[in-house]
């Protein structure tokens, strides 16, 4: 009689777009990116049904998981994640484990322990206690936090060409470039343009080159703008290391700092300062693969 490996399946939902990758041994089975549109992580029960039919239209007919995992945008508690967790064994007959998609970066990186740290649209860092209780810090959102992520880069770029428009410094790189990008005539305009934003993180976000952008034309502005997004990154790490959790590795995702570098050095450079001891790792391989290792655990 022949043994056949057991099929798993991760799944790393992003704010943006969910990668989906199941695998029986070492042998893919599937390999499915879509947009993360209709994602309602607050609902367990319409997460779940969510999630089952992406596994439904991703894997072979007839396929039966023996182990699903997934990290998710906006699971934002030990309590979130473990009601939706519930919810999707109903669906699979299997066992099931949700976490927040932060928490699939270690793991990722071949790591048992270590901090995950995102900055991509928004920011967050999670780790653990040693008794394994999940710890998060971030992950506010832009209106009231995700330093560091393209949104916070874009309102606290928003509010150094302010104050600086109302010490009547003339308008900069800085100033021009979001000016632009908002299509209003002045600086003053800037503040109607951001309130109207109904996605208010993705239609923030989407303006942070203009950041970078001014950095590199020499705008003093966006260089400190830069670096205390930076700052801020480290900032998370060290509110861990203050809690209790083991912060000598630092595995960090997302397309804001990994696509950035001067945002990237900025991070390294304020780590070093603040907790001398943790390393920066920048995450070579999806975040997915993190969400297959947390499957395979579950058998």
């Amino acid at each position: 009689m022949q043994d056949f490996a057991p099929l798993v399946v991760g799944i790393d939902v992003g704010g943006t777009k969910t990668h989906l990758r199941a695998l029986a041994g070492d042998a893919p089975v599937a390999d499915h990116v879509r947009a993360s549109a209709g994602w309602r992580p607050h609902d367990p029960v319409a997460a779940a049904g969510w999630l089952a039919a992406l596994v439904a239209d991703a894997l072979p007919a007839g396929s039966r998981p023996a182990a699903v995992a997934v990290g998710g945008h906006a699971c934002e508690t030990p309590r979130q994640c473990a009601q939706l967790g519930a919810a999707l064994r109903l669906h699979f007959d299997a066992p099931s484990l949700v976490v927040g998609d932060a928490q699939l970066l270690v793991p990722a990186a071949g790591l048992d322990k270590g901090v995950g740290l995102v900055a991509g649209t928004g920011s967050v860092a999670v780790g653990r206690l040693p008794d394994g209780t999940t710890v998060q810090v971030g992950g506010w959102g832009a209106v009231l936090g995700d330093e560091g992520g393209a949104a916070g880069l874009v309102r606290e770029a928003a509010r150094a060409v302010w104050a600086a428009h109302d010490r009547g410094e003339r308008p900069d790189a800085l100033a021009l470039g979001l000016v632009a990008a908002l299509d209003v005539p002045e600086v003053p305009g800037l503040g109607a343009a951001l309130e109207k934003a109904t996605e208010v993180s993705a239609e923030w976000g989407r303006h942070a080159p203009v950041v970078f952008a001014a950095a590199a034309d020499g705008s003093a502005l966006a260089r400190t703008v830069i670096d205390e997004a930076g700052g801020a990154l480290a900032a998370l790490v060290t509110r861990l290391a203050a809690r209790g959790v083991a912060v000598d590795d630092v595995v960090v995702a997302g397309g804001t700092v990994l696509s950035q570098p001067a945002l990237y050095d900025a991070f390294t450079v304020a780590l070093a300062e603040t907790v001398p001891t943790a390393r920066a790792r920048p995450l070579r391989v999806p975040p997915v693969e993190g969400a297959v290792a947390l499957a395979r655990s579950l058998l």
